[in-house]
């Protein structure tokens, strides 16, 4: 079974990431296209962690949740950054296959703890840009444990700011990502068919 997707600190801090990302409920559909990246998570980091806090249920946070990531982040972008060179190896389909299952996985680790996100607070910091957009400092911090820095990298996604990388205490969670995948199709002939098959089974298994 390959380590795809598994609840580490870093999923835990792209958990943050989702929730201070968000854009409002109340801001026009062109709020997230253009502005600047500081002013995207500020403006949105005080409403949807308190929706996440205040959620009256389960079922009510993991909706939120759900929504928050379809809008906030490019986890299709991250996924075909994850897969690396072995995208072009895969066929249309198995791209297809992949990336449903690369959301899947994401979700399913992303919310098995939700309780851990009470209380979560964000103050942002320095930015800067990179090639790939622009890298927003923050210190995150939950009740009882040791603030964490991350950075989140900004970019265009089809005409829209989103989240596409977190760099938790200088790790890179993309980079991170595709590293595993690589390697373990590296262990697996380079069969892209055999990560798509370990994710099935993950995501069976966490369901």
């Amino acid at each position: 079974m390959p380590m795809i997707m598994t609840l580490t600190r870093r999923h835990l801090v792209m958990l943050a990431a989702a929730v201070a990302l968000a854009p409002p409920a109340w801001a026009p559909p062109a709020w997230g296209q253009t502005g600047d990246p500081v002013a995207f998570v500020n403006r949105s980091a005080s409403e949807l962690i308190a929706a996440l806090d205040n959620s009256p249920t389960e079922a009510a946070r993991r909706q939120a949740l759900q929504q928050i990531v379809d809008r906030t982040v490019d986890d299709d972008g991250i996924g075909r950054f994850c897969l690396g060179r072995f995208w072009r190896l895969a066929t249309p389909a198995q791209q297809q296959q992949y990336l449903a299952l690369f959301h899947r996985t994401l979700m399913i680790s992303i919310t098995a703890r939700l309780g851990d996100y009470k209380g979560v607070k964000l103050v942002t910091g320095r930015t800067q840009p990179t090639g790939d957009g622009t890298l927003v400092a923050s210190t995150v911090t939950r009740p009882g444990q040791q603030p964490v820095s991350v950075g989140w990298l900004i970019g265009n996604a089809g005409g829209t700011q989103k989240v596409i990388d977190v760099v938790a205490e200088g790790t890179s969670l993309r980079q991170t990502q595709r590293s595993d995948y690589t390697s373990y199709l590296e262990q697996h002939g380079d069969n892209v068919q055999a990560l798509i098959d370990g994710l099935q089974r993950q995501a069976a298994g966490q369901s």
